[in-house]
């Protein structure tokens, strides 16, 4: 591993860490449900930088669950947190349409 890799997956560990941590201290005090699902976009988003990492070392294996040519969860962890985020904000665009 080169210094370059090091650093961004330092980065992106120490980032996302920060990122997930917030927002799970922020999870008991809204009961919005666009934030809670911001809030799982972020956990899920760290959960998936982890798995990406773990991926780079090698010691998680795709070969568990494969849906054609695609590992299965190559393809769910970056859409679940995707889906989590395009609901949150359709929940807000209705809640701000709604107050007008």
């Amino acid at each position: 591993m080169d210094t370059g890799q090091a650093i961004y997956i330092f980065s992106q560990l120490i980032l996302g860490a920060a990122a997930a941590f917030l927002a799970i201290l922020l999870w008991p005090r809204t009961r919005e449900a666009a934030w809670l699902l911001v809030i799982f976009g972020a956990v899920i988003s760290y959960i998936e930088t982890v798995y990406l990492i773990l991926k780079i070392f090698g010691i998680a294996g795709e070969e568990l669950i494969v849906f054609g040519s695609i590992p299965l969860i190559s393809f769910i962890l970056p859409s679940i947190r995707m889906i989590f985020f395009i609901v949150a904000f359709a929940i807000m665009i209705y809640k701000q349409s709604r107050h007008k």
